[in-house]
């Protein structure tokens, strides 16, 4: 189940509710082009999770060197993941270089204890609907600030994920910043790198060898709102901040 190259960037389309429901409804008023390409409707059901044995819970561990303190992080065992939804071997990039900085397009005012059922939907939406790998993100942090692990093959390797269209290569991608996933490979956060697109549906042609902030959005690589204006605006001082750990 590799992830097509097209999909790569639909994440954001996803939206889940956890509130529970008898039925759905769905208005659709299209313009002179007529409906969006790829128009459908998913119900997914996140079910209970499934148990397993390993840890739940990576503890936080504290700065060393260059590299920032790691958060605690919810492992996927913590969130439940299904193992057997996934396919079973892992990819990996060379070392991640840049981290782009997304927004789902989930609900906001869920319970924190719910973000698992969150998690788990996606997940089961990115593997058993679009047909992706694993889920598409690295790492996902819900509105109280908990680090979740996304896809699988180790929270210290560079995990190819798929969260930017042409630039999922040598980079990662989460919901919030991760000062400690660039101090892995000595990467200042407030640094620059370059890298090269892989699809002429990103911002950019394939080939392009573009210049991104070590923390970038998603929009400076692809034709999107993501992460939306208010974080979007706030990446310089997130950037700032996370060097201060990296050097703290």
């Amino acid at each position: 189940m590799a992830d097509p190259t097209r999909a790569a960037w639909r994440t954001p389309g996803f939206a889940a509710t956890i509130r529970r429901s008898d039925g759905v409804a769905v208005e659709v008023r299209p313009g002179p082009a007529g409906p969006p390409p790829g128009l459908r409707l998913e119900l997914v059901d996140p079910g209970a999770g499934a148990s397993s044995a390993a840890a739940r819970t990576l503890p936080a561990v504290p700065a060393d060197g260059n590299r920032a303190p790691r958060p605690a992080i919810v492992t996927r065992a913590g969130w439940g993941a299904d193992e057997s939804l996934r396919e079973q071997s892992f990819e990996y990039t060379g070392p991640v270089r840049v981290v782009f900085v997304h927004h789902t397009a989930t609900a906001t005012n869920y319970a924190c204890s719910d973000a698992p059922r969150v998690i788990r939907a996606m997940y089961q939406y990115h593997v058993k609907s679009n047909g992706w790998r694993d889920i598409g993100y690295n790492f996902l942090v819900d509105r109280c600030g908990t680090v979740y692990e996304g896809r699988a093959g180790g929270v210290d390797r560079p995990v190819h994920g798929a969260h930017t269209l042409g630039f999922n290569t040598d980079s990662s991608g989460i919901a919030a910043i991760s000062a400690w996933k660039l101090g892995l490979t000595s990467r200042p956060a407030d640094g620059r790198a370059q890298l090269t697109s892989a699809s002429d549906a990103s911002r950019f042609p394939k080939g392009t060898v573009v210049d991104f902030d070590a923390i970038s959005g998603h929009r400076d690589a692809f034709n999107t709102e993501c992460p939306g204006g208010a974080l979007f605006a706030q990446l310089p001082p997130l950037r700032r901040a996370a060097a201060h750990l990296q050097s703290s």
